[in-house]
């Protein structure tokens, strides 16, 4: 009987390592990332043949904003981490929209150069600032943990709060980002943010970290019924956050912020219909979903670019006038 309770307790011992081993894994895969691959080749892009078109207008732009100078800022998270970032600022003249600031942030294991290159190439044409993030985890910024929107989402209200503290209480914000960027943004609107923010401008926002994990698992040929569980595991031992906390869906549901969403149809990493469900669900009384037709994960904009920009500024000078009027519903 001894014998048998010894085994026993040695399978379970053994049964609780294997499944902290996996779990460690998924957090390593999934939420860490490394000092040494922190800054990404803003240059490296992974195309399909039909996107390859793509690759020499995200060169250039990037090339332009490299060209720039910029004021390196910094602030301390919620959870003491040295989050960075770039203030370029607009071209001698008046803006038509007054003081505005642009925050733009980069996606989940991306370049904040090349994930925003777009937005600091249009927020120029505007006579806007751009405050160019690098994401927690990510380039200049401290951390290894990305919770992809989880904690984002404070840094988000942490640099509005930096923006107006800088350049006083009359600055308009609008926020700006990519992929997990985008999903920080809007995630983001859920807190109690200053009314200087008018708008959120978001391309390819996933619906919720969830949602995309479990994605992620069935495009590994894993099923995310088996799969999730170890990842959720992963998150709250390893990454100290729970992987179901919300997430864009549930953030816009009573936001009052204006929201210009972008996406593309054939987006095969953050699906098209992530997109749908964001919109359909946005209490906004301004609310824009534009849709690319052929467009990839973060494509959109060099898709269909005059049209994006645009789109985009209409919307952006509706927000940024002193008397809001509600847009559009679609495009």
């Amino acid at each position: 009987m001894e014998a048998w309770l010894l085994f026993g307790g040695a399978a379970l011992l053994l049964l609780c390592v294997l499944i902290l081993a996996i779990a460690y894994w998924c957090f390593r895969q999934a939420f860490y990332f490394a000092d040494a691959k922190k800054h990404v080749n803003p240059r490296y892009i992974d195309l399909k043949s039909h996107e390859e078109f793509c690759r020499a207008k995200i060169h250039e732009l990037v090339d332009e904003l490299e060209s720039r100078d910029f004021e390196r800022v910094e602030i301390t998270s919620h959870d003491g981490l040295r989050l960075r970032g770039k203030i370029f600022s607009p071209p001698e003249g008046d803006s038509p929209d007054g003081l505005v600031v642009e925050i733009i942030f980069n996606g989940w294991r991306g370049s904040a150069y090349r994930d925003g290159c777009g937005a600091c190439h249009t927020s120029r044409g505007f006579c806007h600032y751009a405050l160019l993030v690098d994401q927690r985890a990510h380039g200049d910024s401290e951390g290894n943990v990305i919770s992809f929107g989880i904690h984002e989402k404070y840094d988000c209200r942490a640099w509005v709060e930096f923006v107006v503290a800088r350049f006083g209480p009359s600055v308009k914000i609008l926020l700006k980002g990519v992929s997990m960027g985008a999903a920080t943004v809007i995630m983001a609107s859920s807190l109690d943010l200053p009314s200087n923010v008018r708008g959120i401008v978001a391309d390819c926002a996933f619906s919720s970290p969830e949602a995309i994990i479990r994605k992620v698992c069935r495009d590994m040929g894993i099923s995310d019924k088996l799969g999730f569980p170890f990842i959720r595991l992963a998150a709250r031992i390893y990454g100290g956050f729970s992987i179901r906390d919300g997430g864009a869906v549930e953030a816009v549901r009573h936001t009052r912020i204006p929201l210009f969403l972008a996406h593309g149809v054939a987006d095969d990493f953050v699906p098209f219909e992530m997109g749908c469900e964001i919109f359909e669900a946005c209490a906004s009384p301004d609310k824009v979903f534009f849709r690319v037709e052929g467009a990839g994960h973060g494509l959109a904009f060099f898709f269909e670019r005059e049209r994006y920009e645009q789109a985009a500024k209409e919307f952006q000078q509706r927000v940024l006038a002193p008397e809001q009027t509600a847009g559009p519903s679609a495009q």
